[in-house]
């Protein structure tokens, strides 16, 4: 069933039960990794073909499906762009709070400074049809696309700068081959030069969507864990609190501000209250960082967003009706 943002508001749709199908597939892939003989060597090359096939293709579908009005999206990806800047501004200048002065360890804060900022595609992408319909599907694809590239160089940035290794070209060419990013930018052009998806390769394509959303959840899953998260206890708190309160506070000034309308308001409430990427640990430990600690942190972020995300969906969206 298709949910139209403003009409779920005026009965008082519970979101957390709207949400609930997507979280009980998280609750899934979490107990049959830690549980059963699907362990991490299971998910690792699953969660390779979630991101590098199976969401490229979705992605590219959702985009593609519909033609896209560029001029009325050019809102929602201002405001989106905002939020991405303000988030990244938000965390990266935590050391420096009233608090947090000197008492904050730059490498710890390095490491895990991207847990504040960026979220989980795999959930991104579940959630978006549930909550906002076809067309927030293509929003959501849309804000990925724009966003993913800015996430990427402000999750890396301050542990190259820590580790003073500039390696500017390996992230350049990490940003260029991102599937991602690779789809997005061919949905959209195929999308501008009137491309159609063929009816007869159209069920193929919506069945390798549906496998990627249900995967993808699973997957997210599997990845969380608690780690040593006492190493540093009011970081990880402050880091939270502005991933899963903050932003989307943020978020419902910048849908009055750039004056979007029901459908682009939830999608961008949905986009700030989502979990945080669950590659976040991955990023951390490859560089040579307390991989532990961001994994508790991304684990927490996932249980987190069970709240957040009806907060901005029912408490703040509530709030922009007129």
């Amino acid at each position: 069933m298709q949910v139209n943002p403003r009409q779920a508001i005026l009965s008082g749709m519970n979101f957390a039960q709207l949400l609930f199908p997507d979280f009980s597939l998280i609750l899934c892939g979490y107990l049959l990794c830690r549980y059963t003989a699907l362990n991490r060597k299971v998910w690792e090359p699953l969660e390779s073909l979630v991101y590098y096939f199976l969401f490229p293709v979705l992605l590219f579908q959702s985009i593609v499906r519909s033609p896209l009005d560029l001029g009325a999206a050019s809102a929602l990806v201002g405001a989106g762009l905002s939020l991405a800047i303000v988030g990244i501004g938000l965390n990266y200048s935590l050391p420096w709070w009233p608090g947090f002065r000197g008492r904050t360890d730059l490498r710890l804060h390095a490491a895990s400074a991207q847990i504040g900022f960026r979220f989980n595609s795999f959930v991104a992408l579940a959630l978006a049809e549930r909550v906002a319909g076809p067309q927030g599907l293509q929003l959501v694809a849309l804000l990925i696309g724009m966003c993913v590239p800015i996430f990427n160089i402000g999750a890396v940035w301050p542990m190259f700068r820590q580790k003073a290794n500039h390696h500017n070209a390996s992230l350049a060419r990490e940003l260029v081959r991102n599937p991602l990013i690779l789809a997005t930018l061919g949905g959209l052009l195929a999308n501008l030069a009137g491309f159609h998806m063929p009816e007869w390769l159209t069920p193929t394509v919506s069945r390798i969507g549906a496998a990627a959303l249900a995967l993808g959840l699973m997957a997210a899953g599997a990845g969380m864990q608690l780690g040593s998260l006492a190493t540093a206890k009011r970081l990880g708190v402050a880091l939270l609190a502005i991933k899963h309160f903050l932003l989307p506070v943020v978020a419902w000034a910048l849908a009055k501000l750039f004056g979007l309308d029901a459908t682009q308001t939830a999608v961008l409430l949905m986009f700030s209250a989502l979990p945080t990427a669950s590659s976040a640990y991955v990023l951390a430990a490859r560089m040579g960082y307390n991989g532990a600690y961001v994994a508790g942190l991304v684990t927490l972020s996932t249980l987190l967003a069970m709240l957040s995300l009806p907060f901005a969906l029912g408490v703040l969206q509530g709030l922009q009706l007129p």
